[in-house]
């Protein structure tokens, strides 16, 4: 095979993730073409509602999997916080590439994040973000956040708000880390499922493309992912609830925290679980059941209306 052909968003930091993983096939399989073609998705047109109010699930990658399937594309890079955990029949995640930095990162010219004032507007387009900010600083203003990454700074630096937090691993991957005033503990801001990880989507039977992709699957990285998006498919959770879930693989042992909280972070809901690596997505779903236990449910229910 001597020609790729890859989708990927136009942002940005998605041309960043599909030229990463373009040069690195092209360097390891010399003669290989690794073409982009960019595809413009739901979630990339409608920038003046908060994604949880557009709801339903693949925002950003539905268009990009329906090339897919007219086999005008062999292969998707995407964000892996942005992949469902349902793939359409014929598709699947074949690789999971090494994670960049999975924490949140805080972006306020400088100021610590307990340093900031009572009634500090916070930018963010995440329900996550915003329950667990509030339960541990109530007295914050969220503010909804959408657009690219320039454009959020942009807002930030016309004074529409005090602070901004965004993904550490897009604001590094662009080469903005100045910018970032503080990395959030997990304990603060546990990270999104997939968060930091770069995930390659392609056609079950393309065994071609299996070989030459496969190169670049992390498998540590690949673990603990496939551990937080078990618990994401027990929860089946959308960006209308606040979930998180974070892996951490040491020494062969995973050690993994969820939450499920609701909206004003008045009630978050959390749990850990740790064991083998070799029953990571036995973990993850474990997890989710002693969140549900928990309470998780009740609040799922509420956002459901189930």
């Amino acid at each position: 095979m001597k020609k790729l052909v890859l989708g990927t968003r136009g942002s940005k930091l998605a041309l960043w993730q599909a030229e990463w993983v373009q040069a690195s096939l092209e360097r390891i399989h010399p003669g290989l073409q690794v073409e982009l073609v960019k595809i413009k998705t739901t979630g990339d047109k409608i920038l003046d509602v908060p994604l949880a109010k557009v709801g339903g699930k693949g925002l950003f990658v539905k268009e990009i999997e329906e090339a897919m399937l007219r086999n005008e594309i062999d292969i998707a890079v995407h964000s892996m916080k942005d992949v469902p955990v349902e793939f359409p029949d014929g598709l699947h995640l074949a690789v999971i590439c090494e994670r960049e930095d999975p924490r949140d990162a805080l972006i306020s010219k400088g100021v610590a994040f307990q340093d900031l004032p009572k009634g500090a507007k916070i930018g963010t387009s995440s329900l996550r973000r915003s329950c667990q900010i509030l339960s541990v600083r109530p007295d914050f203003n969220i503010v909804q956040l959408r657009g690219n990454l320039e454009t959020r700074f942009r807002k930030l630096d016309e004074k529409q708000f005090d602070a901004m937090i965004l993904a550490a691993a897009g604001v590094k991957r662009l080469g903005w880390q100045d910018r970032i005033s503080e990395l959030l503990s997990t304990e603060i801001s546990l990270p999104a499922i997939g968060q930091g990880a770069i995930g390659i989507e392609c056609r079950v039977r393309d065994e071609e493309v299996h070989r030459l992709i496969g190169v670049l699957n992390h498998e540590a990285t690949s673990t603990c992912v496939r551990a937080e998006r078990a618990c994401l498919t027990v929860l089946e959770g959308g960006c209308q609830v606040p979930i998180a879930a974070h892996a951490v693989l040491e020494g062969g042992q995973l050690a993994m925290r969820g939450l499920v909280g609701n909206l004003d972070g008045t009630v978050i809901i959390r749990s850990e679980i740790s064991g083998p690596a070799a029953e990571a997505e036995n973990l993850g779903r474990r997890l989710a059941e002693d969140l549900l236990g928990k309470g998780a449910k009740a609040i799922l229910d509420e956002v459901y209306g189930r």
